[in-house]
């Protein structure tokens, strides 16, 4: 059951970190990453539909996304559909696919994302220290049910103290990585 317990705590925290890996994967960089679009919805036939399920997203350049439509008559509705999400693109096109240049970022929005990345990893940082707590209230109150020596719950909360500090390590890790991706210009 302890190891139950272990296990758990290490998939949630595993779960925190790639939340957070995901979400800032959405930010733009200044450079073309096709996973921001992962987030728009277009109108296919009467239902939204994410935009990488109706057409392929490929960087043929580092400032430029191409969306290629399984459709021709969808062009016009993805376009839409990018102008409306907010992004601060402006799609073009060239009569078989979208064309989405990518401008380069201000210093004043390349610190408002700093903010907004160091924001998004102590959010996951939070979500990681929660799971801490949680799993050690549970294996306390396992303890406390079966009877299991202090030692060994001391010896527990050592290995879940270590899990924390590794999956906090990666968050830093991951931070600063896209904080030196937003700062190159």
């Amino acid at each position: 059951m302890l190891d139950e317990i272990h296990q758990d705590g290490e998939h949630r925290m595993d779960q925190a970190t790639s939340h957070t890996q995901g979400e800032l994967n959405k930010i733009r960089t200044g450079r073309a990453n096709p996973e921001m679009f992962n987030s728009i919805m277009v109108e296919y036939y009467g239902t939204l539909t994410p935009l990488n399920q109706v057409s392929t997203i490929s960087v043929p350049e580092p400032r430029l996304i191409t969306l290629h439509p399984y459709e021709k008559t969808l062009i016009p509705v993805i376009e839409k559909a990018i102008m409306n999400a907010n992004m601060g693109f402006t799609p073009g096109n060239n009569g078989t696919s979208v064309l989405i240049p990518i401008p380069h970022l201000s210093e004043d929005r390349r610190v408002e994302l700093n903010r907004f990345v160091h924001k998004l990893v102590e959010d996951g940082r939070v979500a990681v220290r929660n799971v801490r707590r949680d799993v050690l209230h549970h294996l306390h109150e396992y303890g406390k049910e079966e009877q299991i020596s202090e030692d060994e719950i001391k010896r527990q909360e050592d290995d879940i103290q270590k899990l924390t500090d590794d999956h906090i390590k990666r968050l830093n890790e991951i931070q600063e990585q896209k904080e030196s991706e937003i700062l190159e210009v």
